[in-house]
């Protein structure tokens, strides 16, 4: 069965730091790129970051370059997203997928508020 597990989430004040993870199982982890998508409130889904299956090249959106940095473990099955600088504007549920060769696995979703 596969899963990918968020965690991570939560309220921070403007200015804060915050890290996901993405716990995955039921397929071969270290043989898929993985994403964080985030959707915020009335907004569509948008592609925030991506990793290589290896882990040797990531990609970022212009709005969270530099302050966002996406990593992953794959002895852990895990990737993370650390997020620094959160502005409010970055308020929305990220979910992380997994993707390889047209078969992409997402999973349920953190909620990240960043609000004084």
């Amino acid at each position: 069965q596969v899963q990918l597990v968020e965690s991570g989430g939560g309220l921070v004040q403007p200015g804060g730091s915050l890290r996901l993870s993405c716990a995955a199982s039921g397929f071969t982890f270290s043989t898929y790129a993985m994403y964080w998508y985030r959707q915020g409130p009335g907004k569509e889904r948008e592609l925030v970051a991506l990793i290589s299956s290896d882990g040797g090249s990531t990609n970022y959106a212009d709005s969270v370059k530099g302050r966002f940095t996406i990593s992953r473990d794959n002895a852990k099955n895990t990737v993370y997203l650390q997020m620094m600088n959160l502005k409010p504007e970055d308020t929305a549920v990220y979910y992380c997928k997994g993707w390889r060769r047209g078969t992409e696995y997402w999973g349920q979703g953190t909620q990240v508020t960043v609000s004084s």
